[in-house]
C-alpha cells in the first residue's frame, strides 16, 4: 500500500503551534509518511528575527502594545495597504519553503500557524499548489490572519469558534470542530497513586500544580513561597522547564520544605504529574489548557497577555472550568477560596472533563485522511 504523505507546517513563535502539529502527527499509522516543518527554518534570518524574536520580546516586555496589534491586525480590511506589504514582505522571504513543500508532494497540508495558510493560499489560487490544504486554529479565538481563500477546511477549537469562521465567510461544510489537537498520553487513563509514587508525592494529599509565573506574579521560587506559606498541608509541585536559574532556586526552596514540594526541570512527563494534581496554576495557551481540561484539571490561569490568550481565558473563566489570578495577592486568595471549597474544586473538575477533547489530533487526521484521494 503505498503511504499519504501528509504536511504539517507550524511556526516556532512560542511552542503551541509546534505542539499541535506534533499531536496530530503522534497519531499518523504505518500508512500516513506524516512530516512536521517549521516554516520558521525555511525563511531568511532577517524575517525569523523579526517573527519570532520580536513577537516573544513583544509579548513579554510590552503585552498590552501586543494586544493593541493583535486587535488592530484583526481589523484591518485585507487589502488594505499595509496587509498588502506585509503579504508582499513574506512572499519574499518564504521561498526556500515552497521549493521545499515541492520537492516532499505531499497528499495534503495541515497548517498550526496562520502564516503558512496565508502563504499557501497564494500559491492555491495561482495554481502553483494542486494538494488540499488544511487549518488547525489553535486557540479559543479566532483572529482574522487565520482565515484565507482556498483552503480545504478548518478545524476549530469549539462551537463559538466555528460560529466566528461562519462570520468570517468561511462555509459551513468546511468547518469541523475538533478541539485543539494534544499528544496522546493526555488523553490516556494515569493511576494517580502509581504516579504519585514514582514522583515521592502522597497520593492522599491536595496537589497544586504550578507551571509558569512572570507578568504580575512574580518569579516561580517567589510565587512557591508564598503559596507554601499558606495554611494546610498541600503538596506543591513547580515546573521550571529548561530555566536552571529558577530550578535551583525552587530546590533550595524544598530542601527547606521537605516533603511539601517537588521541583522539576524540563520534563516529558507532563501529563503524569497532571495525573497527581487536584489544581493547576498556569499561563493560559491554547495547547496547555487543552491538555487540562482533557485531564479534568480545574485552573487558576495567570495573567494572560492580552490578544489571544486573553481570550482563552475568557472562554476558560465562562466554562466555570477557572479562576484568573492578575497579581501573586490574588493568587493568594483564589487558591485559599478554592481549599476552603472542596465541592467547588470537584465542580470545576467535573466542567474541565467535559469540555476537554482528547481525541482531536485523531479527529483531524482522519478528516484530511478521508478527504484525501488515494
Amino acid at each position: 500500500m503505498t503511504q499519504k504523505k501528509i504536511l504539517l507546517l507550524s511556526v516556532s513563535a512560542g511552542a503551541g503551534h509546534m505542539r499541535a502539529a506534533e499531536a496530530i502527527r503522534a497519531h499518523a499509522g504505518a500508512d500516513v509518511l506524516a512530516i512536521h516543518l517549521d516554516v520558521m527554518n525555511f525563511v531568511t534570518a532577517g524575517f525569523r528575527k523579526l517573527y519570532t524574536d520580536f513577537y516573544i520580546a513583544l509579548v513579554n516586555k510590552a503585552p498590552t502594545l501586543w494586544g493593541y496589534l493583535y486587535q488592530a491586525s484583526n481589523d484591518a480590511p485585507p487589502d488594505s495597504s499595509m496587509q498588502r506589504l506585509r503579504r508582499g514582505v513574506e512572499r519574499l522571504n518564504t521561498r526556500a519553503l515552497l521549493k521545499e513543500i515541492t520537492a516532499f508532494k505531499p497528499d495534503a497540508i495541515v497548517c498550526t500557524h496562520f502564516l503558512p495558510a496565508e502563504i499557501l493560499s497564494r500559491s492555491l489560487r495561482k495554481q502553483e499548489l494542486h494538494c488540499p490544504v488544511w487549518v488547525q486554529v489553535t486557540d479559543f479565538d479566532l483572529h482574522r490572519m487565520w482565515v484565507h481563500e482556498h483552503m480545504s477546511g478548518y478545524f476549530a477549537a469549539n462551537e463559538e469558534v466555528a460560529f466566528r469562521m461562519r462570520a468570517c465567510g468561511i462555509g459551513a461544510g468546511q468547518i469541523h470542530v475538533t478541539g485543539i489537537p494534544i499528544m496522546p498520553a493526555f488523553g490516556q487513563a494515569h493511576e494517580r497513586a502509581a504516579c504519585a509514587r514514582a514522583f515521592g508525592l502522597d497520593p492522599q494529599r491536595t496537589t497544586i500544580l504550578l507551571m509558569g509565573g512572570g507578568a504580575g506574579l512574580g518569579s516561580l521560587e517567589m510565587i512557591a513561597a508564598r503559596l507554601l506559606a499558606l495554611d494546610g498541608t498541600f503538596q506543591l509541585v513547580v515546573l521550571a522547564g529548561k530555566n536552571a536559574q529558577a530550578l535551583a532556586a525552587l530546590q533550595a526552596l524544598a530542601a527547606r520544605h521537605p516533603g511539601r514540594l517537588l521541583a522539576q526541570g524540563f520534563t516529558d512527563q507532563v501529563e503524569r504529574l497532571m495525573a497527581c494534581a487536584d489544581l493547576v496554576v498556569t499561563k493560559p495557551g491554547g495547547l496547555t489548557t487543552s491538555e487540562c481540561l482533557a485531564m479534568g484539571l480545574p485552573m487558576i490561569v495567570n495573567s494572560p497577555i492580552p490578544g489571544q490568550e486573553e481570550r482563552n481565558a475568557d472562554f476558560l473563566l465562562e466554562q466555570g472550568v477557572a479562576l484568573k489570578a492578575f497579581d501573586a495577592v490574588t493568587l493568594e486568595y483564589r487558591i485559599r477560596h478554592l481549599l476552603d471549597q472542596p465541592a467547588k474544586l470537584a465542580d470545576m473538575a467535573a466542567k474541565a472533563r467535559a469540555l476537554g477533547r482528547p481525541g482531536a489530533a485523531r479527529q483531524v487526521l482522519q478528516r484530511v485522511l478521508g478527504d484525501t484521494p488515494a
